[in-house]
């Protein structure tokens, strides 16, 4: 898994036109961690849809210590107050303009919750 992180932070170095010895930004490494989060995630999701468990659990390791690289995401009731303050900000009544207030609480937010969090509370705003 190590090793697979510290591969994705050189590809992101060198992505970005710097040397592989360079330091990688905090927030650029939180980034690469959560694509790689997210990639493992949708494995798993695939491996149990084919039938294997054997893979998926590998993934599933895997995923764990990801996790545990990455700050605490923000609690929902969190996300609900800050969602709530943007609704009324942009004056959003109308579940046609959803997408603007998830991209504004995303952007509120600068990457501290996690997006499908986010979906999910702004959603339930609307309900």
């Amino acid at each position: 898994v190590m090793r697979g992180i510290s591969s994705a932070f050189t590809n992101e170095l060198v992505a970005k036109g710097q040397k592989p010895q360079d330091e990688l930004a905090d927030d650029a490494g939180i980034a690469v961690i959560k694509r790689l989060v997210k990639q493992r995630k949708d494995s798993i999701e695939q491996f149990t849809k084919g039938g294997r468990e054997d893979l998926a659990a590998d993934e599933k390791t895997e995923l764990a210590v990801l996790e545990t690289l990455l700050p605490a995401s923000m609690p929902k009731e969190e996300i609900k107050k800050v969602a709530e303050a943007k609704k009324a900000e942009l004056g959003i009544t109308d579940k046609a303009k959803l997408g603007m207030l998830i991209g504004a609480v995303n952007k509120e937010l600068k990457g501290a919750a996690d997006g499908g969090d986010i979906k999910e509370v702004v959603e339930s705003l609307f309900a």
